[in-house]
């Protein structure tokens, strides 16, 4: 019963974890955008987003790392047998990966927050695209096993989740050209 208690919390943390970290690159991007704005919206914006991003990670973000790992951890010493597992040590190295892609969000948001960040919104788009392969990787992982499906049903799965990625990625460049043609036709002027 044990291990169905930390299994359940374990999916309650990782839920959360991933919802923080899609939203907390998506307010950097807002963040970023913000410099876009005239001077006294610009600082009302900047000021929300600080506050969000900090509340986000603080709040919901990271706890939720913290509870993945702590109900992993519990699965593992009432299942210690699965560390002998392949698919699990790729799981856990994926799961330091996502660890790292976490706290340097942080740091983004430290680099936000003192107005020294470098990366535009296209670039931070791209980043919150990570959690994203990090998520279906680890997920096919807990589910097979050993057995990752090399089948036509696996193919075709991993061209809807590649189709819609793309989708996402055109429709950001849309919005981002016709925001562009709106500027020239009013001359440059917001």
């Amino acid at each position: 019963m044990a291990y169905l208690w930390f299994k359940a919390f374990h999916i309650v943390g990782f839920v959360t974890w991933f919802a923080g970290l899609f939203y907390l690159v998506r307010l950097f991007i807002y963040h970023v955008e913000a410099n876009e704005q005239p001077e006294a919206a610009r600082a009302i914006l900047k000021k929300q987003y600080e506050i969000m991003e900090k509340r986000l990670l603080n709040i919901i973000t990271t706890p939720g790392m913290v509870l993945t790992v702590a109900m992993a951890v519990g699965m593992l010493v009432v299942q210690p047998d699965w560390l002998k597992a392949g698919w699990l040590h790729i799981k856990l190295t994926l799961v330091v990966v996502l660890m790292g892609y976490h706290f340097y969000c942080m740091r983004l948001r430290t680099q936000l927050a003192a107005g020294t960040c470098r990366w535009g919104p296209k670039q931070l788009r791209a980043l919150n695209e990570a959690p994203t392969i990090l998520l279906v990787t680890i997920v096919l992982l807990a589910v097979f096993k050993n057995d990752l499906p090399t089948d036509a049903t696996a193919w075709i799965v991993f061209g809807l989740v590649a189709s819609f990625a793309i989708t996402i990625q055109l429709y950001a460049r849309k919005r981002r050209l016709d925001k562009e043609k709106q500027l020239a036709s009013q001359g440059g002027q917001p």
